[in-house]
């Protein structure tokens, strides 16, 4: 399978908003995504590519000298292959490379196959926002991952 991971472009965002719809059950709002590809001088906005298709995508934003990851969904057509778990690599170099040091996330505390994913890249939980999710008051897990120097070794694993 070879993905081709690339920075969003506006032609992507018919199908990043599918994924998003078909992904959460607190999408996004589209105008969001418009406002993080044009507007938003913070954002980092890619995709994963798979024959000329949209599967995956990742909002990111770079603040001084950390990353945080605001969103990341593969389509459902897609997932369990490793194409989530390579594009969030792939994100995590190119901020590295722009300075970053750190990066933070928030997860729902029932998503245990992001949990486990991001546990193995080296996050940590470093704090719970209750009842963070409006449609079921459910938790988000923050988690943190201090330093991005060990990025390619722990994508490996």
């Amino acid at each position: 399978m070879n993905c081709i991971f690339r920075k969003m472009m506006p032609s992507d965002l018919e199908q990043v908003i599918a994924i998003d719809q078909v992904s959460f059950s607190l999408p996004w709002p589209e105008r969001s995504f418009y406002f993080e590809l044009t507007d938003n001088f913070a954002s980092r906005c890619w995709v994963a590519e798979l024959d000329g298709r949209v599967v995956a995508m990742l909002v990111a934003w770079l603040i001084v000298d950390e990353v945080h990851i605001a969103t990341v969904a593969t389509h459902p057509d897609f997932r369990k292959r490793g194409i989530g778990k390579d594009l969030l690599v792939c994100v995590l170099r190119s901020a590295k490379e722009e300075g970053a040091l750190t990066s933070f996330l928030e997860v729902r505390e029932s998503n245990l196959a992001a949990l486990e994913m991001y546990r193995k890249f080296g996050y940590v939980e470093s704090g719970r926002r209750e009842k963070y999710y409006h449609d079921n008051g459910e938790d988000a897990i923050l988690m943190t991952l201090e330093s991005l120097e060990f990025i390619d070794a722990a994508s490996k694993s």
